[in-house]
């Protein structure tokens, strides 16, 4: 199945949707930094049995800022993200870093064959294919076994998929949330299909959660090489999830839950989704959400403020690099007064009007000494970054303005000195598969790339 993208099928009726619903905007993250207190005490950390004193908490950021040079990326963010989110930052979390399809799917087949007692499962896309039947047939031997199964799926990124595969799931007692549908004659309340979710999330017996980039389509079957491609085979895959276990997953949870009472699903109230969960491992996690609305851009706070906060070292990859401003304007900063601004976006993607749009942005990049490198060979579709080998984030958020502006998104945001080591390790071998853009030759580039570019550019911030 062809992948499913915001600039292949909505494009045309977004534009319409727009021009009839009025333009949202961003928040103004330089605002939300001013607003916050600077002083370490407002940092709070919550562990498997609540809320820790404000003397417990600083004790643990202080361990964690001692085991790593200087930096403003870790009690000054979370400062901002506690006044923009309820999520709070946990600790006793165990992390699993999942590259590309075959691990992230062989982690998802094995927690949900072990699931007890439910299965929450959300994504973008769901395909009728080999790996969406492989999920949807262990679904369904799961639900045969007595376990709750519940699985919301985006009416956009699965338009492609026959209603005689969700039926299938139906009549084998799986309950169904088709998000915002594109049917105006199935839309619960408010139509609004310009506001997808996009949101990749596998939450198991409250206890396991997984995230990330990753779809269900078997587009992620082919092993990712770093290696040239054999001409005209089908470029693999290359994305990027992490396995979460600890308080966390509650965090989780609660957004799947409030995405489901949302879009009108049956109501679900058994406790066994919030089991007590126990300290497993040493990461801090804290989970964050976006949902339409200014004050609801959270992930997009949590980018701006991150790059903003930077001192040494920004690693950053994303699918779609189509940033407002306000992200641009922080990365030509960081870069300018010595950060170590890398990024890696896609030279191929399942969208060339994508490709042609980031491209609209890199000279400006590029002349304040931000250093970008086009991934070769693959389809490249993660969106994480690592940040002064402390911070982390991996999650569905991409760097364009639709990702950022209006659809769902969850991000995990991760403080930990090792899982930041993993990312810089995964993010050097990305590094060795791309082309870096050199900008003495990429002024020279022909006319004819300027304007594609600047077309591309212009129609990508009209949807």
């Amino acid at each position: 199945m062809k992948y499913v993208n915001h600039f292949h099928f909505v494009a045309l009726s977004l534009v319409v949707l727009t021009v009839f619903s009025g333009c949202s905007t961003l928040p103004d993250v330089s605002r939300v930094i001013d607003d916050t207190p600077s002083e370490r005490e407002s940092v709070r950390i919550a562990s498997a049995k609540g809320l820790l004193s404000p003397q417990k908490s600083q004790a643990i950021m202080e361990r964690l800022r001692r085991s790593v040079p200087p930096t403003d990326i870790l009690e000054r963010h979370n400062a901002v993200l506690e006044s923009v989110t309820e999520s709070p930052l946990t600790k006793g979390n165990k992390v699993k870093l999942l590259i590309d399809g075959r691990a992230t799917y062989a982690a998802m087949f094995d927690a949900i064959r072990h699931a007890k007692a439910n299965i929450n499962l959300e994504t973008f896309t769901i395909a009728d294919d080999e790996a969406g039947r492989k999920f949807s047939n262990l679904l369904l031997e799961k639900r045969a076994e007595g376990v709750e199964v519940n699985l919301i799926y985006d009416s956009v990124g699965s338009h492609a998929t026959p209603a005689a595969f969700f039926q299938r799931l139906r009549d084998g007692g799986v309950r169904l949330v088709e998000f915002n549908p594109v049917n105006p004659l199935k839309a619960r309340g408010h139509w609004s299909p310009e506001h997808p979710d996009h949101r990749k999330l596998l939450i198991v017996d409250g206890r396991l959660a997984i995230t990330g980039g990753i779809n269900i389509t078997s587009n992620y079957s082919i092993r990712v090489s770093g290696g040239r491609s054999t001409t005209g085979a089908s470029l693999p895959w290359r994305d990027t999830d992490v396995q979460v276990e600890g308080p966390a997953v509650a965090e989780f949870q609660k957004l799947f839950l409030a995405t489901w009472q949302k879009q009108q699903g049956a109501k679900l109230d058994d406790p066994s989704y919030f089991p007590g969960l126990k300290e497993v491992g040493n990461a801090l996690v804290r989970v964050v959400g976006s949902t339409p609305g200014q004050n609801n851009r959270i992930t997009f706070t949590v980018y701006v403020a991150a790059i903003t906060f930077a001192e040494r070292s920004i690693h950053l990859t994303n699918a779609y690099l189509i940033p407002d401003d306000q992200i641009l304007d922080a990365f030509t900063a960081a870069a300018k007064r010595g950060v170590d601004v890398k990024i890696i976006v896609p030279a191929n993607s399942d969208s060339t009007i994508a490709v042609d749009a980031a491209r609209y942005n890199y000279s400006e990049l590029l002349k304040a000494g931000v250093k970008i490198y086009e991934r070769r060979n693959a389809i490249l579709h993660a969106k994480t970054a690592v940040i002064d080998g402390v911070w982390s984030t991996v999650g569905s958020t991409n760097l364009d303005f639709w990702s950022l502006l209006s659809d769902d998104e969850v991000n995990a945001v991760i403080l930990s000195r090792e899982f930041a080591g993993e990312m810089e390790r995964v993010f050097a071998a990305d590094l060795a598969a791309s082309d870096q853009i050199q900008w003495e030759k990429w002024k020279k580039r022909p006319l004819w790339q300027k304007i594609k570019q600047s077309f591309a550019h212009l129609f990508c911030h009209l949807m």
